[in-house]
């Protein structure tokens, strides 16, 4: 159990409520139907910044997408074959010409002399990069007109750029005939809102890859592209881009800036499209299902529920539907389950939750080794847990004493779990998994969570019924939770022998590969016995015990970058448990773009 308090009134009663059996929920729309991926409370403050900032925000995954390409994680590496990295440069060639162009084309169209002005100076920092291509190119002897045709790839974005620049919108009514100087400046806003995600894409790859500790050393054999795109100068422009964006759409209409958000888009899918055309002459270690064969692989996915699947923790919900649902006096009616009044459940809720969470911190200070351990030591860790595993187990029984679970409708669970806010991407990652009939996988969920029927409900709205969930179960008489919980994952010592016993039960001769995905202490042990094992969020205590004891918490991206500067044609790069190394990220974007690829 992690009895996280409930936030402020996550569910509200309807008028009439005494007279029926069912209450109404705050609206707990899946994240999973937005494409924000950003902390919630950053959400609210949309409204207050730029339409181009706002774009980028919204489109995080695309982001994500391009920095996990095996063509990005190669040449962050510095081990991409000069071969790939000279048909890039010979793509990139034609990009920045449409560029330069489309700055052109904008300029003519703006109808401001700042902006013109602007746009001016941005084409000019287009040719100079163009001339940074042109050394690298003189550097290496190469003929681009004879040895790298255009590709695919690259003729549909700078077609798509290009007929942008020229007023040939799709979707736009009377697309090319835009006259009138008002018009003309609209395509200029269109133009940019084609070329803004590209500079701020770039920007965002150079400051990702100059990040990385070994980016810096003048070895690296891509040190000038890094350098480029890292540089103050570079952010600059991007930020102008965006700038200039937001100036010129500031009188669009709605129906004109979602034009523009369309074209953001399509910019931005289509720029992920040209890094995974790009062609590789080596082995890479993304995405992890690459090469997957489900006739000899079986790929066993693991997954925690609260703050890893959820936006809020599920004992907070249950505590919520408890207190809502709980007579208001002692005129209960003589055919209904005597129950606590909704007044003293609420005052037995808040003891409860004081209690466990100040026990919680003694227990985590307990078992913490008086010294940072030089070397991973699973076994230590494992018999430390043992002791929070106690105290889950003491604060467990506390809860069923109290009774204060008693009287739950499970039609109110159902509901209460199929309005659920999850984490954006969460479900879509899951879907793509056991939907695909290309991978021979399962994905089994487990959960500390009081109710499994609140998890069950929470994915059946998403249509993923065919994931094992695994987690305690309440008791009921008839529809009625009776207050009791049967126990079946209430521990880190309970939830790595449930991931054994899967491991184990699954007696087939295909190569398994497993991953766990969780936030907690209570995943930690189940984290590291995982050929790969990914933490969500930022949990301080998961962090502190894990350091500890010797584990590390690698960043995705980062660690992904290590493997494959190691790797070398012909060896090994074997995901395997107890190696220590966690990877850390902060969105479900990430373990999509890694698993799964974009």
């Amino acid at each position: 159990m992690r009895m996280r308090w409930f936030l402020s009134n996550p569910i509200r009663t309807l008028p009439n409520s005494n007279k029926k059996r069912s209450i109404s929920f705050r609206t707990f729309r899946s994240r999973s139907s937005s494409r924000i991926q950003i902390p919630m409370a950053a959400i609210h403050n949309l409204s207050e910044i730029g339409l181009a900032k706002r774009f980028w925000i919204k489109f995080n995954r695309e982001s994500i997408c391009a920095l996990f390409t095996p063509f990005v994680i190669s040449l962050a590496s510095g081990n991409l074959k000069t071969d790939s990295f000279r048909h890039y440069i010979a793509q990139d060639v034609h990009f920045l010409r449409s560029f330069a162009k489309a700055y052109e084309l904008a300029q003519e169209c703006a109808d401001d002399d700042d902006d013109k002005l602007g746009l001016s100076q941005l084409r000019k920092e287009v040719l100079e990069e163009l001339k940074l291509h042109d050394s690298l190119v003189k550097e290496w002897g190469l003929d681009l007109a004879k040895e790298h045709g255009i590709s695919s790839a690259t003729v549909k974005y700078t077609d798509f750029l290009l007929a942008t620049a020229s007023g040939k919108i799709e979707g736009l009514k009377s697309s090319g005939k835009l006259a009138t100087p008002f018009e003309k400046t609209k395509i200029a806003a269109y133009t940019l809102g084609a070329l803004s995600p590209c500079m701020r894409l770039y920007a965002f790859l150079g400051e990702k890859i100059k990040e990385l500790p070994h980016s810096n050393e003048s070895t690296h054999p891509y040190s000038k592209w890094i350098d480029n795109y890292s540089s103050d100068g570079f952010q600059a422009s991007a930020l102008q881009t965006e700038d200039l964006l937001d100036k010129l759409s500031i009188s669009l209409t709605g129906e004109e800036l979602d034009v523009i958000e369309k074209l953001y888009y399509q910019a931005m899918k289509l720029e992920i499209d040209f890094f995974t055309a790009q062609p590789l002459f080596q082995p890479t270690i993304v995405p992890l299902t690459k090469g997957h064969n489900p006739e000899e692989d079986h790929l066993m996915i693991f997954s925690d529920f609260d703050l890893t699947c959820t936006v809020v923790d599920s004992s907070a919900i249950l505590a919520e539907i408890a207190i809502v649902t709980a007579p208001k006096s002692d005129n209960q009616p003589e055919d209904q389950t005597a129950r606590m009044l909704s007044s003293d459940l609420r005052n037995t809720w808040g003891l409860l939750s004081k209690q466990y969470t100040e026990e919680y911190e003694q227990c985590i200070e307990s078992i913490m080794p008086t010294d940072i351990l030089e070397n991973f030591d699973y076994k230590g860790l494992s018999t430390a847990l043992e002791q929070l595993s106690k105290f889950e187990n003491s604060a467990n029984n506390r809860v069923i004493e109290s009774r204060v679970l008693k009287g739950i409708n499970i039609e109110d669970i159902k509901r209460a779990g199929e309005r659920l806010i999850l984490q954006d991407g969460c479900t879509d990652f899951f879907k793509k998994v056991l939907k695909n009939e290309n991978l021979n996988s399962n994905v089994h969920v487990l959960s500390y969570c009081w109710c499994g029927d609140l998890i069950r409900s929470a994915f059946s709205t998403a249509d993923l019924n065919e994931m094992d969930v695994h987690a305690n179960e309440f008791c009921y008489e008839g529809s009625v939770s009776t207050g009791d919980i049967v126990k079946k994952v209430e521990s880190p010592i309970d939830k790595v022998q449930g991931f054994r016993n899967i491991l184990k039960s699954c007696n087939n001769d295909k190569k398994k590969l497993s991953i766990y995905i969780g936030d907690s202490v209570g995943d930690l042990l189940c984290l590291l016995e995982a050929d790969v094992g990914i933490v969500v969020g930022s949990s301080s205590s998961l962090r502190r015990i894990g350091t500890q004891f010797g584990v590390s918490f690698v960043p995705l991206f980062s660690g992904l970058v290590k493997k494959q500067k190691e790797h070398n044609e012909g060896s090994s790069y074997n995901w395997k448990g107890l190696s220590g190394i966690l990877y850390t990220v902060s969105s479900w974007a990430e373990v999509h773009a890694f698993i799964l690829g974009c």
